[in-house]
């Protein structure tokens, strides 16, 4: 029988490497994993500042600013990308809150808006622009066609970034808390957590980080791995993006970490 493969397991709340036999049991009353609200204050501020940087390249291309010394159209290039720049970083911060604390999922609708804010403050970043720069009979070709890709470019890139493919609602939160009181593990790629160190989805991992499982899912891991649910018989949290059923504990063969 091949040698069970060692790893370094981290703790979440000291960074540190922590001995197997020294490792101590979550605490049933978890402790906080984030300022919630900081980081959506933080967020806000960044988008504002976002649209600011969009007003400001539709006065250079109004023709009513201007950057001495700078032609027209690297002012918009820079503006643009520090209005990307600011778009990206907010809605980082944005789904990290969302993680910490999640919106409830009981309105299908809402609960996409929220957990995606990034994406329509992007479309309003950027969309603006691009329609005046298409409208405004001023502005020369090679301007207006550089400007248009560089904004039809940024929109893409922050929207995609800015959108949660790892949502988590209140629901699934409180179920997860419910089902599991001990420590779970995580890799450092993928958006799964695991209840065992030792779970077969882990063999190529040489590094875990163990933590409790608010601080799992404030870390973007958002599901438990579907080996580890059958394992332990856990059947009411989320795996693989679905509730767990006794019908849907099947684990597929490429379960990843």
């Amino acid at each position: 029988m091949a040698e069970e493969k060692k790893k370094k397991i981290v703790s979440a709340d000291t960074g540190e490497e922590v001995a197997a036999g020294s490792r101590k049991k979550a605490p049933k009353e978890a402790p906080p994993v984030g300022n919630a609200t900081g980081l959506r204050i933080g967020a806000i501020a960044l988008w504002v500042v976002a649209i600011i940087f969009e007003v400001l390249a539709l006065l250079v291309v109004l023709g009513k600013f201007t950057v001495p010394f700078l032609p027209s159209i690297w002012t918009l290039i820079i503006l643009l990308v520090l209005d990307l720049a600011c778009v990206i970083i907010g809605s980082q911060l944005w789904k990290k809150a969302n993680h910490i604390k999640p919106a409830s999922e009981k309105n299908k609708l809402l609960f996409w808006l929220w957990n995606n804010m990034g994406v329509i403050v992007a479309v309003l970043a950027f969309l603006p622009f691009i329609i005046v720069i298409l409208v405004n009979k001023e502005t020369d070709r090679k301007t207006k066609a550089i400007a248009v890709v560089v904004a039809i470019i940024a929109l893409l890139i922050g929207g995609l970034a800015s959108y949660d493919f790892n949502p988590v609602s209140s629901e699934q939160l409180e179920a997860a808390q419910q089902a599991i009181t001990d420590d779970v593990y995580w890799s450092p790629f993928g958006h799964v957590y695991h209840t065992h160190d030792d779970c077969q989805a882990l063999n190529h991992s040489d590094e875990l980080t163990y933590g409790t499982v608010e601080q799992a899912i404030a870390a973007n891991r958002t599901r438990l791995c579907s080996f580890c649910a059958k394992r332990d018989e856990i059947t009411t949290v989320v795996t693989d993006g679905l509730e767990v059923s006794e019908e849907d504990l099947v684990i597929p063969a490429d379960e990843g970490e």
